[in-house]
């Protein structure tokens, strides 16, 4: 019945408020918090975001299993259930209309998508580069330098990498106040975002020991196992606090069960993504001799619960947080949501306060990815709203018709204002 009443009360709220929040640049967080106070369903949003998702399931969930499910999911969106400021992020959650999705023939063909169509658009991606700097004339941003040398000159520039790497490692030094630079030093990351990831090759998809009694769990489209009580979400804090591997709580899918594209014929492929700190024992590093085992406990782990792999695995192969910052830089410290929510890195002030409306402080230089509103995970949303404010800083006219989160909160106070007039 709560998950019910959750629902049922949070979809108006997420399309008439969330959805469109999502969608457009920020708005001030006063100015938000004031515009939200007009109307039922902001004011319910306020009430709710007020607590951590922690305290939210605690206060409106009683049976453990529940507890434990919700905030596991709440997980999934990078969310420290720690975190205040977030009680609404799992009924928000429990509401959407968004549900989990894969893209045929993996997510790679998703990046290729996007580069088919910006080349069909006469863009160009340069892959296999590595910036050197960004060039700064005249106190403005006019383009970039590769390793190369190679100079490339544009009339803005937009930076998808995180403000560590942006304004520290690619900007002169004087190019943006001291004050900047310090702010841009102290954007925090994630604890509890890393992943470790068991990537397997089979000769046929996991057989659950519990399909016995329930048949559709080998068709489900993703899965958890390790989860039994609330109470452990306690213990894989207090692990990553300490750098160490707690027991082991993980998720995972087949993807070959919807799209056999992803395999030879007949054969299959399946992932394990387990939640890991980043320094394990204090220090990164000490991953590159710890993972090989360590996914080979997490393999056995996954047998027990699904006993014909154990004859079953064709390869396999293991990536750590390390290995995620080493392919990706951008996610320091594996961090998968590229920033923390935490010390108010979020909407207005994401990455912080001078650069949470896709400008900075430094003309021509603009800022997208998940160090931005609305932070990580593939919506496209941080670059979608980017280019709305790129746009109108252009002295061009939008093309498209993107949601405007004011005007959806005046229409929200004005149509509350109205029936409370009896209209």
């Amino acid at each position: 019945d709560a998950l019910r009443r959750w629902t049922e009360e949070f979809r108006p709220i997420v399309e008439q408020i969330l959805i469109p929040e999502a969608q457009s640049p920020p708005l001030e967080p006063e100015r938000r918090r004031q515009m939200l106070s007009q109307s039922k369903l902001g004011r319910r949003l306020l009430e709710v975001s007020a607590l951590t998702p922690l305290e939210f399931v605690t206060q409106n969930f009683e049976h453990d299993a529940i507890r434990a499910g919700l905030l596991f999911f709440n997980g999934l969106r990078e969310v420290d259930l720690r975190q205040p400021g977030f009680g609404h992020a799992i009924p928000a959650l429990l509401a959407s209309p968004a549900k989990a999705q894969m893209c045929v023939g993996g997510s790679g063909n998703l990046a290729r998508g996007l580069v088919a169509d910006i080349t069909e658009h006469g863009g160009e991606i340069r892959c296999g580069v590595e910036l050197k700097q960004i060039l700064v004339r005249n106190g403005r941003a006019v383009g970039v330098e590769l390793n190369t040398g190679e100079q490339l000159t544009a009339d803005f520039i937009v930076s998808g990498l995180n403000p560590q790497q942006t304004f520290l490692d690619l900007l002169p030094p004087d190019a943006v106040p001291t004050e900047v630079r310090a702010r841009a030093a102290g954007f925090q990351y994630n604890l509890l975002a890393p992943l470790f990831a068991l990537n397997v090759a089979l000769r046929e998809p996991p057989r659950w020991a519990a399909a016995a009694q329930r048949p559709e769990l080998d068709r489900a489209f993703m899965f958890i196992v390790g989860l039994e009580r609330f109470g452990q979400f306690h213990d894989i804090v207090a692990a990553h606090e300490r750098g160490e591997i707690p027991a082991p709580v993980a998720w995972g899918a087949c993807p070959t069960l919807f799209d056999p594209t992803q395999a030879p014929p007949g054969q299959h492929t399946a992932f394990l993504w387990e939640k890991l700190p980043y320094a394990l024992r204090g220090d990164a590093r000490n991953w590159d001799a710890a993972q090989a085992a360590h996914g080979r406990d997490l393999l056995a782990t996954w047998t027990e619960f699904a006993p014909n792999l154990a004859g079953s695995v064709l390869d396999s192969f293991t990536r750590s947080a390390l290995d995620t910052e080493r392919s990706l830089p951008n996610m320091t410290a594996g961090d998968l949501l590229v920033g923390s929510f935490a010390n108010g890195q979020v909407g207005w002030n994401r990455p912080f306060p001078g650069a949470g409306s896709y400008r900075t402080p430094l003309p021509g230089l603009y800022l997208c990815g998940g160090s931005t509103h609305p932070g990580g995970n593939i919506t496209g949303l941080c670059g979608y709203n980017a280019a709305r404010v790129l746009v109108a800083d252009a002295g061009k006219t939008v093309w498209w018709n993107p949601p405007d989160a004011e005007s959806a909160l005046v229409k929200l106070a004005a149509t509350h204002e109205t029936r409370q007039r009896g209209l």
